[in-house]
């Protein structure tokens, strides 16, 4: 349990918006190891891989994302554009990092053109973690936006990509 820190409007925000790995039921700083504590690929899009702080509770307290979401279930959800023969929809869906790691999705800023198809013969996209080129009729759905990894905070560097 922490108090409030309400001494500007961004605190108060990232303060409701931490998440930790701490507490009942949870793990201790003293056996918290590496592998724990590191970035994993199903944080993308749901927990932020910058905003985290120095010390004993280094990547055991960590923010969500700028879109990332709980489900019915408690689960982190994160947005994605569904994509259909290689054109990108208005329709959005939140996925888990189950849900996405079946899906072959693009990144936020590939190249489209005004009828938003894919303009490049290959798209830049991951699937299962890995990022590979693929054609894009085969490409699932695409990233919201560029800034859809980071933190409210985060979001806010400027220059950040």
């Amino acid at each position: 349990f922490a108090f409030m820190d309400q001494n500007n409007p961004l605190s108060e925000v990232t303060h409701k918006r931490r998440i930790s790995a701490l507490g009942p039921g949870g793990l201790t700083r003293e056996r918290a190891g590496f592998e724990v504590r590191d970035v994993h690929p199903t944080h993308y899009g749901r927990l932020c891989p910058i905003e985290t702080p120095e010390g004993p509770n280094i990547g055991l307290i960590n923010s969500l994302s700028v879109y990332a979401r709980t489900n019915n279930y408690g689960f982190l959800e994160t947005p994605f554009r569904k994509v259909v023969d290689g054109q990108v929809t208005e329709e959005i869906e939140y996925l888990s990092a189950i849900e996405e790691s079946n899906n072959i999705i693009a990144q936020a800023n590939s190249n489209l053109d005004e009828n938003f198809r894919f303009t490049d013969t290959y798209v830049t996209c991951r699937q299962q973690g890995e990022s590979g080129l693929f054609k894009p009729e085969e490409v699932q759905y695409m990233d919201i936006s560029t800034q859809q990894v980071v933190s409210v905070a985060a979001a806010l560097i400027p220059f950040l990509e």
